[in-house]
């Protein structure tokens, strides 16, 4: 399959996937967002990282906010991730809620330029859609999978996608340089893909 197949069927599913994601009730949302704030913080007590990043939702990504809420409340380092540009990797810098934003490059709220930086070892990652293989599908840009390899290149890595049950695809394409989620939580599932490769 060559790279412009891969993208335009890449494509369909993301369209497909947020289709259904942007349906999702409300009820459900504030749900999931207690569950992944429960949840996550139950695997950072176990993994105990250096630092932890998350997202800041925008449009109907699920709400990690109460996630970051709890992990800055039991002592966490919370970090939130920085585009630099459309080829580069992410970079992350310490956020806590409540703290000040600014409009980032992609129109998404990032800490203060001033904020320090920090390499997360344990990230919750936003996605289009999903399979059970771990694999994910973005929004295109390739931001977090340069972001995972060189993270994973230079010592261990727990990669957390955080997805509604309805962006899950039977298969997402994936090409070489696509770097695949550790575990997948949803608002009625942990999934460990790991055995499924």
């Amino acid at each position: 399959m060559t790279t412009q197949t891969f993208a335009g069927s890449k494509a369909v599913l993301r369209r497909s996937a947020l289709a259904r994601r942007s349906l999702v009730e409300p009820s459900v949302r504030a749900a999931f967002s207690a569950r992944v704030a429960a949840e996550g913080l139950r695997l950072a007590l176990h993994l105990r990282p250096r630092a932890i990043s998350a997202f800041h939702p925008v449009r109907d990504e699920p709400d990690t906010l109460a996630l970051l809420e709890a992990l800055a409340g039991a002592g966490f380092a919370t970090a939130l991730p920085v585009t630099v540009s459309r080829a580069s990797p992410l970079t992350f810098r310490l956020w806590r809620p409540g703290e000040a934003t600014i409009v980032g490059e992609l129109n998404i709220p990032e800490p203060s330029p001033l904020s320090p930086a920090v390499e997360p070892d344990l990230l919750f990652i936003p996605l289009a859609a999903f399979d059970r293989r771990g694999h994910r599908i973005g929004f295109g840009a390739g931001h977090y999978d340069r972001t995972l390899a060189q993270l994973r290149a230079r010592g261990p890595v727990c990669a957390v996608g955080v997805a509604f049950g309805v962006s899950e695809v039977e298969a997402a394409p994936d090409e070489p340089h696509d770097e695949p989620l550790d575990f997948i939580l949803t608002e009625n599932e942990w999934i460990d893909p790991r055995g499924a490769r």
